[in-house]
C-alpha cells in the first residue's frame, strides 16, 4: 500500500512539473519584453558580431537594459535596447560596442548625453561611434603586422634558399657569395704576400715600440697633435650639448617630434587598447556547486559536487562528481568453453565508486537546453528558470538503453544558498523502484573565491 501511494506522489509530481515547464514554455514563445516596462530605444550599427539577443546594456559598467532584438535592415544591423524603469537618458547619449571577454562575446555600452539636455522620455534612435580600443580592431592591426611579417619571411625565405636577386636581400645575399668567394681566391693564390704583409706589420709594431720608448721629438710633437684632437673632441660635445638643448626646447623637426603631445598621445592610446587586451581573459564567470539529496527510497543521501565555466550569457560548460548510494554497476560477459560454449553475463556494484558528468549547455532567454554525459551515462536536459533567475525546473534523461529520468526543482533562498526537491528514477531503471528526495546545496562565484583566496595567503 505504501509503495502504491509513493508511486502515486511521484507520478502527481511529474505531472505538475511537466505542466509547468509546458505553460512556461508558452510564455518563452510570445517573445521576452511582453510584459516587461521600459523605453525600447534603436541603434543602427554596421556589424553586430558577438552581440545576442538578451545580452546586458550598461552605463558605466553598470547593468541598466537588455538587447530586445537584433534584426536587419537596408544592409545594417539594427538594435533594439530596452532601458530599465527609472534610468534617465538624455539628448545626446551614444552607444558603443564593448568586449565582454577573449572568446567574442560584447555588449552595449552607453555613453550618457550632457545631464543639462532634455531627457528622453520615449523610443529614440541612438547614436553610435565605433570603440577605438575594441578586440575587433587589435586583432585587425595584429593582422595587418602578421601579414608584413609573412611577406618578409616569403622574401627571406627566397633570397636565402634559391638565391633570388630580385629583391635587395636577395643581391646582397649574392653579392656577399661572389665576394667571399674573391677572397678565398685571393687569399689562396697570394699566401706567401699575405705572410710578407703579416712581417711588416710586425716589424712596424717593433718601431713603434722603440719609438714610444726613446720619447725624442717626434713622440712629443705627436702628443701635441693628440692634445689638439681631444681638444676638438670637447669642443664637439659641446656643440651636442647646444643640439640638445634646443631639442628639447621643441626647436627644429626633430625637436618638435619628440615634445607634440600627438606622439604621447598615440603612445598612451596603445597602451590602454593592450591593457584592455589583456583584462578580456579576466571575465570569465566561475561557480562551484555543491549539494546533496537525501533519498527517501533508499534512506541514504546522493551528492553532487561541480565546476560550471560560463564564457558568455548563451552556454556554460560543467563537469563534476556524483556519489550515488547505489553504487557504480559494472557488467561483464565471459565466454565458458567445454563440452559445450556458454556465456556467462554478471552485475557487480560497487558502492565506493563515484559518477562522472560532462555538460554543454545553451541558453534560450529563460530556457536551457544542455547535453553530455550524466553520471557515466549519455544524456539530454531541459531547464526553465523564473522568478528573476531564482527558481528552476529541471528534467534530466540518460541510459538511454535503460532509460533513467529525474526530474526537480531548485529555489535560491539566499545569495549562494538553495533548496532542492523531486523525482530520482522516475522510469524505474534497473529494476529499482522511483524514489523522492529533498536536500540543498551552496554555490560559490567568482566573488567568493577572491575572498577565499585572499584568506588562504594571509
Amino acid at each position: 500500500m505504501g509503495s502504491k501511494l509513493l508511486e502515486f506522489k511521484v507520478g502527481l509530481l511529474v505531472i505538475v512539473v511537466t505542466s509547468l515547464i509546458a505553460w512556461m514554455s508558452f510564455k518563452v514563445s510570445e517573445g521576452p519584453g511582453l510584459f516587461g516596462g521600459g523605453i525600447v530605444h534603436t541603434i543602427n550599427v554596421e556589424d553586430a558580431g558577438g552581440l545576442i539577443e538578451r545580452s546586458a546594456v550598461k552605463i558605466a559598467g553598470i547593468k541598466v537594459g537588455l538587447i530586445e532584438k537584433i534584426e536587419l535592415v537596408d544592409g545594417r544591423a539594427r538594435i533594439k535596447v530596452r532601458i530599465n524603469d527609472g534610468i534617465n537618458l538624455h539628448e545626446g547619449t551614444v552607444a558603443e560596442i564593448k568586449a565582454d571577454g577573449i572568446l567574442g562575446d560584447r555588449h552595449i555600452e552607453l555613453i550618457p548625453g550632457p545631464i543639462t539636455g532634455n531627457l528622453l522620455d520615449g523610443p529614440t534612435d541612438l547614436g553610435f561611434r565605433a570603440s577605438s580600443g575594441s578586440l575587433a580592431t587589435i586583432a585587425e592591426e595584429v593582422g595587418k603586422i602578421t601579414d608584413s611579417l609573412s611577406e618578409f619571411a616569403k622574401n627571406l625565405n627566397k633570397a636565402t634558399g634559391v638565391g633570388d636577386e630580385e629583391t635587395r636581400i636577395g643581391r646582397i645575399i649574392s653579392n656577399l657569395e661572389v665576394l667571399t668567394k674573391d677572397l678565398t681566391d685571393i687569399t689562396g693564390a697570394n699566401k706567401s704576400k699575405i705572410n710578407k704583409i703579416v712581417d711588416n706589420v710586425n716589424s712596424l709594431t717593433e718601431r713603434l715600440d722603440n719609438f714610444l720608448a726613446d720619447g725624442d721629438g717626434e713622440f712629443s710633437q705627436a702628443w701635441s697633435d693628440m692634445r689638439d684632437i681631444i681638444h676638438r673632441f670637447d669642443n664637439t660635445m659641446k656643440n651636442f650639448e647646444e643640439v640638445s638643448y634646443k631639442v628639447n626646447k621643441g626647436n627644429g623637426t626633430l625637436g618638435q617630434l619628440i615634445n607634440d603631445d600627438t606622439t604621447i598621445t598615440g603612445v598612451n592610446q596603445t597602451i590602454e587598447r593592450v591593457n584592455e587586451f589583456i583584462g578580456t581573459g579576466i571575465d570569465l564567470q566561475t561557480s562551484i556547486d555543491y549539494h546533496s539529496e537525501f533519498m527517501t527510497e533508499s534512506d541514504r543521501n546522493k551528492n553532487y559536487l561541480s565546476v560550471r565555466i560560463t564564457p558568455g550569457l548563451d552556454r556554460y560548460y560543467e563537469l563534476g562528481i556524483v556519489d550515488d548510494p547505489t553504487g557504480v554497476t559494472r557488467t561483464t560477459r565471459t565466454t565458458v568453453s567445454g563440452s559445450s560454449t556458454s556465456s556467462v553475463t554478471e552485475e557487480k556494484t560497487f558502492f565506493d565508486k563515484v559518477k562522472f558528468t560532462a555538460l554543454f549547455a545553451k541558453n534560450y532567454h529563460d530556457f536551457t537546453i544542455k547535453g553530455g554525459i550524466i553520471e557515466n551515462k549519455g544524456g539530454l536536459g531541459v531547464d526553465y528558470t523564473i522568478l528573476n533567475q531564482k527558481l528552476r525546473f529541471s528534467v534530466e534523461a540518460f541510459d538511454f538503453k535503460d532509460l533513467y529520468i529525474r526530474s526537480f526543482v531548485r529555489y535560491n533562498v539566499f545569495s549562494g544558498i538553495y533548496i532542492t526537491a523531486g523525482g530520482d528514477n522516475l522510469a524505474s531503471s534497473h529494476g529499482v523502484d522511483p524514489s523522492a528526495f529533498f536536500g540543498a546545496g551552496i554555490l560559490l562565484t567568482n566573488d567568493d573565491l577572491k575572498v577565499l583566496a585572499s584568506k588562504v595567503s594571509f
